[in-house]
């Protein structure tokens, strides 16, 4: 059994009560991380709006801004606070399907009993090292069964101008001054002003609206906004998603907080069943016959999954076709037992059609079958509606134990901590879309941050070039299954497994794992360029993509053991090729990055015996 172990853990708690006729005073409520250099402070204002602001680094980042609700029954102004609490947390836990084998989880924590004329909430917010992240719980009120939120008032009103990467799920980035924004931007969004980088992000959205950002009331500002739905209802008590604010000095530095997302989701109630194991894949035609060579070169390449996709059950989108009954093409009993014979498991792809008509008879069905796991398509990832019924089938497919991969319009807020089955997503323009070497290297700096992404990789082999999809060398696409982090890979998206005669371009995929012990961006700019580092066991592998520029530059090795020899073999483009050299490296070399434009290296780096 894989085991979820808390290592550390300390919380220390004390309350202490402010009385309500000081609430609407100058009064502050402050809170800092545990390094002192993020600080957050609350305040009422002379409206009676709830406002924040953010210094990092002793400078201001967030100018006062406003926070809280709007109801459909009442104004949301003349707020009070009637009280707060403070709390210090410290853990470390381990995680196996992460870009690290542990992740720290260090904060302080503020709460502040809010209460206007109508609605009583409680602002909880949370200050670690370089980000700040909050959000509203709010009890069932007294005399109203029903509360509908006409808008959430959450504004960023930055201390100057700062240009923002926008984009939405799929779309391609367009970098824009935020006082330009005539449309929405999704979370996480980038933004810097060439000296500060900032994320705006979201967390624990299980069912909220797909909220977004759009341009705020002020100069240089952004607020939160409902692009989806018009409202969000709720029966009872409820908490909004949390949002949150991430600050470093470089772009590269924004990295380290692609895993606050799981730190601000809760754990898993019960233990991992081993049944939910990370890995590559490769996605089969609709035949029995490719389903088994697809379990063929899975194997040859230590890849752990196939998946049939759309298709496998009749027209994905009619209410006849029965993900129950495979079609005649498919012997799905015999590729199942020829994958469970060579170690490879066999996802299915189910369309939103039939989740919602056939999930709670599919799920038992499948689990008979032995059937490794499940990939949902076109699902409602935009509103209220489809993102609560999404979390509840999330809870199922856990629940039974199969992986899981969301596809199309559905980006993560850390809900994998709680639900692990949920191995990946994509809510990305992969290569189905055409995405360019621009494209590539803004990836790792906005919607990598939020977590794992499904690039759906479309490797060419000597029978197709897969020109229309792939605008990046070979070595790039190599060096991108470092980059890109998703602890189910999808490879060869749209290649046929006897194809694959080009070994040596494609060995590369036999030894890069899906998950990681240890990880650092070593260097980088924004659509420019990017070098990440990853360790799994006592091997490293390093990804180098360029974007529109040549890149010249070098890499310091110091991640490498002190007194160990290593060998470094180095993955190139070469006339359109994959050339291979070795050479031996120890800690503390440069390594010379000489990238072309849309070019890449990678390395695979390990223990010389």
């Amino acid at each position: 059994m894989i085991k979820y172990k808390l290592i550390t853990s300390a919380l220390i708690v004390f309350f202490f009560g402010i009385a309500a006729n000081y609430a609407q005073t100058a009064q502050s409520y402050q809170i800092s991380s545990p390094d002192k250099a993020t600080q957050l402070e609350f305040k009422i204002d002379n409206n009676g709006n709830l406002n924040y602001r953010v210094n990092y680094g002793r400078a201001a980042v967030i100018n006062w801004s406003e926070l809280g609700l709007q109801p459909e029954q009442a104004i949301a102004k003349e707020i009070t606070i009637t009280g707060s609490s403070k709390a210090k947390h410290s853990e470390k836990f381990k995680w196996h399907f992460g870009e690290n084998e542990f992740v720290e989880n260090n904060y302080n924590e503020i709460s502040l009993f809010c209460s206007s004329k109508l609605l009583k909430f409680t602002l909880l917010a949370r200050v670690f090292n370089g980000s700040v992240a909050f959000k509203y719980l709010v009890p069932g009120q007294d005399g109203i069964n029903d509360l509908i939120i006409k808008q959430e008032l959450t504004s960023f009103n930055f201390t100057g101008p700062y240009q923002i990467y926008q984009y939405h799920h799929e779309s391609v980035f367009t970098p824009l001054k935020i006082d330009s924004l005539n449309t929405t931007c999704d979370f996480p969004a980038t933004l810097t002003n060439g000296k500060l980088f900032i994320s705006v992000g979201e967390a624990q959205n299980e069912n909220y609206t797909k909220a977004e950002l759009g341009k705020g009331s002020l100069p240089n500002s952004l607020a939160v906004v409902f692009a989806r739905d018009k409202e969000v209802k709720f029966t009872g008590a409820f908490e909004t998603p949390w949002r949150t604010l991430s600050f470093s000095n470089t772009a590269i530095g924004l990295h380290q907080f692609s895993d606050l997302f799981l730190r601000l989701s809760p754990p898993a109630k019960a233990e991992i069943p081993p049944s939910i194991q990370p890995g590559k894949l490769i996605r089969a035609q609709l035949t029995t016959q490719d389903g088994l060579d697809c379990i063929d070169l899975a194997k040859s390449l230590n890849f752990k999954y196939i998946m049939y996709d759309a298709g496998w059950y009749g027209p994905e989108r009619a209410v006849s076709s029965d993900p129950r009954v495979p079609i005649d093409k498919i012997d799905m009993p015999e590729v199942i037992r020829y994958g469970k014979e060579n170690g490879i498991g066999v996802i299915l792809y189910v369309n939103y059609v039939g989740l919602q008509n056939h999930l709670d008879t599919i799920l038992p069905l499948y689990k008979k079958w032995d059937i490794a796991g499940m990939k949902f398509g076109f699902i409602d990832g935009f509103s209220q509606k489809g993102l609560t019924w999404l979390s509840t089938a999330i809870k199922k497919v856990n629940d039974y134990g199969l992986v899981l991969n969301i596809h199309d319009n559905y980006k993560p807020t850390g809900l994998s901590r709680t639900y692990p089955a949920l191995l990946s997503q994509e809510g990305i323009r992969g290569d189905e879309n055409s995405p360019d070497a621009f494209h590539n290297t803004v990836l790792p700096f906005t919607r990598f941050l939020a977590g794992a992404a499904d690039f759906t990789f479309c490797f060419p082999n000597p029978a197709n070039s897969f020109s229309k999809n792939i605008k990046v060398s070979k070595a790039q696409q190599l060096a991108l299954t470092v980059v890109y982090f998703s602890p189910l890979q999808a490879i060869f998206w749209y290649g046929k497994p006897k194809d694959y005669t080009n070994t040596e371009e494609i060995e590369f995929f036999k030894y890069v794992p899906a998950v990681w012990d240890e990880t650092h961006y070593l260097k980088g700019e924004i659509g420019q360029n990017i070098s990440v580092a990853r360790r799994s066991g006592t091997t490293w592998f390093i990804g180098n993509a360029a974007g529109f520029e040549d890149w010249n530059d070098t890499i310091k090795l110091d991640f490498l053991k002190a007194g160990k020899k290593y060998t470094a073999t180095v993955f190139e483009d070469k006339n359109n090729t994959i050339a291979k050299r070795v050479l031996s490296v120890k800690k503390g070399d440069a390594f010379l990055i000489d990238v072309q434009a849309k070019g890449g290296q990678a390395l695979m780096i390990t223990e010389e015996k």
